[in-house]
């Protein structure tokens, strides 16, 4: 199934007018320079590919396929290669040495007698320029030539003066290179992707550009033991494909995996690859740029930006129809979305998803409720990758400033399992949960994106089961213990913060959080006898707020049990976290609401 889609979507991009995907025996390879040969087959000028960024990048060009190449010396590319090969030689791994590179000359010899072979008879000039070149050329004189230790390990191509195309793109070229595509070792059988009879292939071409997967490329297909073949069928005969349907999978697969195109999102070590089929292609495109932004929100530049950006993720969250969000939108557009992590030189498919984009709309919708605390903790909907980073322990500076966190310390696991969940509407991982509590218990960094995702976890286990959900904010019906005493801690230390102020060099959320969520039995009793003292103080300072935090203290407290529970279970811990975020928000909410009633007042008289 996921095979046969990619080869649907490569017969889509190669069937419109931009040549966004090269056809059958091409790829798109980083070249960096391009090398121009005059016909007597001299070295005039070496051309930089490279992209006019901060630092250059090389472009991407379309030339004679590569291949996976295991060992030292190994068949060369056709028409190109890197320098080891194309010139005979590298950049020197001796840092100490004033050489700055060595000789390669076994590999160097593999492309020039490859090239002598295949080139023995050609008639186009820039053929011919390249084999005067290749039997001319030293790889010893390279410091007295024109090229820079620059090029060194770089991808070259060459050029024949004077001409616009490359000397791989002329017409003998490729058909020289179409001539040894066809392969007579290669088996006929039938292909189990299209069905039709074809030359099976062996080895699949390499797919690149996964996080964290081998530069050279790795496979999802691919057989290298015994114990993985059946009925004495080794490698490509294991899964028959053919070569034309492989190239296409692992064609549109690396097309997809550029960071340019827009259609993959990095979480942790899993890729997570999308593409949608639509009536038109503006309406393809228009579906994968709301996936996208659906899934990870850009960070806004401008005000007029985020203006417009909340508007839209607004009306996601409120489920609101697509046409109201875009008028390209059609729920019924077809959408696939792939999730690979690396496995040494395989790919593990961490899930894969044929769906529509009204039910995407319908799980995004689900997930930023399930989410959402009153008041929101964040300016923007957050991004799975945002999410993923709370995960991580907070650390402080010296400053006392929240340090950055690196996503690669995240949970590798916990990336395909939470883009899996929201993207079906299924349970959200319960690992997050024992993590996310971990967390608390460890750096008392109870945060609203921290506490939203506890709340997400375990609403959607309750509206899963037909059960009550839990509010955005402060629920004063809710007589859950684990809820109450959340709220009862949130007001113990806001009586410890009026009675001792702000300069408090342990507050009891950093001495007693962790046990006050986990066994309250154990710490309740002491935190009560506290605050009496501190209750007291207040009271002679200022007397009105006392009578309000103790008739606050007094409506949590009636709605307890006769006795403080032993220990509280992982939800119920979800819960206490939930209810102190929320009491410590009302307490908030209702300070700023004195505030603007009091600057109200002053203004009238």
């Amino acid at each position: 199934m996921i095979l046969s889609a990619l080869n649907q979507y490569y017969d889509r991009l190669s069937n419109d007018s931009q040549g966004r995907v090269p056809v059958f025996g091409f790829s798109e390879e980083k070249i960096s320079y391009i090398l121009v040969l005059s016909e007597q087959g001299e070295l005039i000028d070496l051309i930089p590919n490279l992209t006019d960024e901060k630092k250059p990048k090389p472009k991407l060009m379309q030339v004679p396929q590569s291949f996976k190449r295991p060992g030292k010396v190994t068949k060369p590319f056709f028409l190109w290669d890197k320098t080891a090969y194309s010139l005979g030689v590298l950049s020197s791994p001796d840092k100490k040495s004033d050489l700055v590179f060595e000789l390669s000359l076994p590999t160097f010899e593999a492309f020039r007698d490859l090239h002598l072979s295949l080139l023995e008879n050609v008639e186009d000039k820039g053929l011919k320029a390249l084999v005067l070149f290749l039997k001319n050329w030293q790889p010893e004189n390279f410091a007295a030539c024109i090229l820079t230790p620059d090029v060194l390990d770089a991808n070259i191509v060459f050029q024949l003066d004077g001409m616009r195309q490359y000397i791989h793109e002329s017409d003998e070229a490729k058909m020289i290179w179409g001539g040894t595509l066809q392969s007579d070792d290669a088996k006929q059988g039938m292909c189990s992707i299209t069905g039709k009879n074809a030359p099976i292939s062996r080895l699949h071409p390499a797919i690149k550009g996964v996080s964290g997967g081998q530069s050279s490329g790795v496979s999802i297909v691919s057989f290298n033991k015994e114990s993985f073949e059946s009925y004495g069928k080794g490698q490509g005969d294991n899964a028959p494909v053919s070569e034309q349907t492989a190239f296409a999978y692992t064609t549109a697969l690396n097309y997809l995996l550029r960071r340019e195109n827009d259609q993959v999102i990095s979480l942790g070590d899993t890729s997570v690859v999308f593409w949608a089929l639509a009536d038109s292609e503006q309406k393809a495109k228009s579906a994968e740029a709301f996936f996208m932004k659906g899934f990870n929100p850009p960070m806004p530049t401008d005000e007029s930006e985020a203006k417009a950006l909340g508007s839209e993720l607004e009306k996601l969250a409120k489920g609101r129809p697509l046409s109201e969000i875009s008028p390209d939108l059609d729920p019924n557009t077809q959408f696939f979305i792939l999730g690979l992590a690396p496995n040494a030189a395989r790919l593990s498919i961490r899930f894969w998803l044929q769906t529509d984009l009204g039910q995407i709309q319908r799980h995004f919708t689900e997930h930023f409720q399930d989410l959402a605390l009153n008041p929101l903790p964040w300016k923007t909907p957050p991004s799975a990758y945002r999410l993923l980073l709370e995960l991580i322990p907070t650390r402080y500076d010296t400053s006392g400033n929240k340090k950055k966190k690196d996503i690669n310390d995240a949970p590798a696991h916990l990336a395909g399992e939470l883009m899996r969940s929201i993207l079906t509407g299924q349970r959200y991982p319960r690992a997050i949960l024992a993590q996310m509590l971990s967390r608390f218990r460890a750096d008392g960094d109870v945060s609203g994106l921290r506490v939203a995702q506890v709340k997400a976890i375990l609403q959607r286990e309750l509206r899963l089961l037909g059960k009550k959900e839990i509010f955005m904010s402060l629920d004063e019906s809710n007589y859950n213990p684990a809820y109450l005493l959340g709220r009862l801690f949130a007001v113990l230390e806001n009586i410890q913060r009026n009675a001792l102020g702000d300069k408090v060099n342990a507050t009891i959320a950093d001495k007693y959080y962790a046990s006050a969520s986990t066994v309250p039995y154990s710490v309740y009793p002491r935190l009560l006898s506290g605050s009496k003292h501190h209750l007291s103080k207040i009271r002679k300072d200022k007397p009105g707020l006392a009578f309000s935090i103790e008739k606050e203290l007094g409506e949590i407290v009636v709605k307890l049990p006769t006795e403080f529970p032993r220990h509280f279970s992982i939800e119920n811990q979800g819960r206490f976290s939930i209810g102190y975020y929320h009491q410590k928000n009302a307490r908030f909410a209702q300070s700023e609401a004195t505030e603007i009633k009091e600057i109200t007042t002053e203004g009238n008289n």
